[in-house]
């Protein structure tokens, strides 16, 4: 089973947006980040666009940039923004339902996963995209205390 990255890719792409204060920065330059297509990262701005978190401009001064400032986005809503799909899904496969286990497991992992999913999202919502910025700043320059 592979895991969506999403979340992360989307936390990535913001934070280059705050580090780049205001500037309108394209697609190619956030996928040459993320090392991926600009398909892929235009997909997930649209997302980002929807939430509210950016503002996308076409033409000459084509690009992205943050429509709210960093410490306003906080990491639980950005979850919510890009992650399309259940962070634990229950198999494909109906359990065997003549089995003790089977015929009632599903709703006892719904019980777990939905109470999982919410301390997730109260965890992510402790930190915002500035405090994100500064764990960047702080770990590519740890004797400046500002990036430029």
């Amino acid at each position: 089973m592979r895991a969506s990255c999403r979340f992360a890719v989307a936390v990535q792409v913001l934070t280059i947006l705050a580090y780049k204060e205001g500037e309108q920065v394209s697609s190619a330059l956030l996928a040459a980040s993320v090392n991926t297509n600009p398909v892929v990262i235009r997909r997930l701005l649209r997302a980002l666009q929807a939430a509210g978190f950016i503002a996308t401009s076409k033409g000459a001064s084509a690009g992205s940039r943050l429509s709210l400032p960093p410490d306003r986005i906080d990491l639980a809503n950005i979850y919510r923004a890009v992650e399309t799909s259940e962070p634990f899904p229950l198999p494909g496969k109906q359990p065997n339902p003549d089995c003790p286990v089977g015929h009632c497991i599903q709703a006892a992992l719904l019980q777990v996963f939905a109470a999982t999913e919410a301390a997730l999202e109260r965890e992510l919502a402790k930190t915002n995209l500035a405090h994100i910025l500064a764990l960047v700043d702080q770990s590519c320059n740890p004797t400046k205390n500002r990036r430029r």
